[in-house]
């Protein structure tokens, strides 16, 4: 199992990621995000293409910067933060690997981009790609192995990054559905171990069926519903969700 740098603290209490009357202006649309997501939560995040999930993301991860409200992650203000400087690490869907880098360096990455390695992080490379079932591929190059196998690396990448929030940007989308449980089990397994909390955006309402604890629905830039997972799928009477899940 991979090891942090320390030893984890006992997992927080209250909220990991709030976006506290948050305003962004996207072309013709103004979104408005109010979300409290639990620490060691995993909340997946559905809704119709252009609702505004991607941007919801990128207003937590600090790659967009919100006109009015603020971003809340483990109770510090991270509003005006850059990206390299929240505590956040984002996986997504494609680019996640350098065809030229083997899998050790594309792994080392997320202990230090110009890849001065030590003993030490060279450890927590391996570590990191046999937790997530890549032991002794250290050397292959991402052309080399599978699509899955590809995702399986850019996990272990997010791993040695060692931070509490996870974004997962449809990174499963491409697998077929066996091997999207399979992945999806494992970062389940992993947000356990490492007390992580994990927001998901899926096109798939399987994907957030099987493994969220709670969903929110968005549409046209607004959470318009957020509860426990089969509690929203059984939601009836919400136009627009009635409309994405054809009911």
């Amino acid at each position: 199992m991979l090891q942090p740098d320390a030893p984890p603290a006992a997992a927080p209490t209250g909220a990991a990621v709030e976006l506290r009357a948050v305003t962004f202006y996207y072309e013709d649309m103004v979104m408005s995000f109010d979300l409290a997501v639990m620490a060691g939560e995993f909340m997946a995040i559905i809704g119709p293409s252009g609702a505004g999930k991607t941007t919801l993301f990128a207003l937590i991860a600090g790659f967009e910067r919100p006109d009015n409200g603020r971003i809340m992650i483990a109770g510090t203000d991270v509003t005006e933060l850059v990206p390299s400087a929240r505590p956040v690490t984002t996986l997504f869907q494609e680019h996640n690997l350098f065809a030229h880098l083997d899998l050790a360096a594309n792994v080392g990455l997320g202990i230090d981009p110009r890849l001065r390695l030590g003993a030490e992080d060279r450890r927590r490379v391996s570590a990191a790609l046999g937790r997530v079932g890549l032991g002794g591929f250290e050397k292959r190059l991402p052309g080399q192995i599978s699509g899955g196998e590809r995702q399986r690396a850019a996990l272990a990448r997010s791993l040695v990054r060692n931070r509490p929030v996870l974004l997962l940007d449809e990174p499963f989308a491409a697998l077929g559905p066996a091997l999207r449980r399979d992945m999806l089990d494992l970062v389940r397994d992993i947000r356990r171990e490492r007390g992580l909390t994990v927001l998901m955006v899926s096109h798939l309402p399987e994907d957030a069926s099987h493994a969220a604890d709670r969903t929110a629905f968005v549409h046209r830039g607004r959470v318009i519903k957020l509860a426990p997972t089969a509690e929203l799928f059984a939601a009836r009477g919400i136009p627009e969700l009635d409309a994405y899940l054809g009911t």
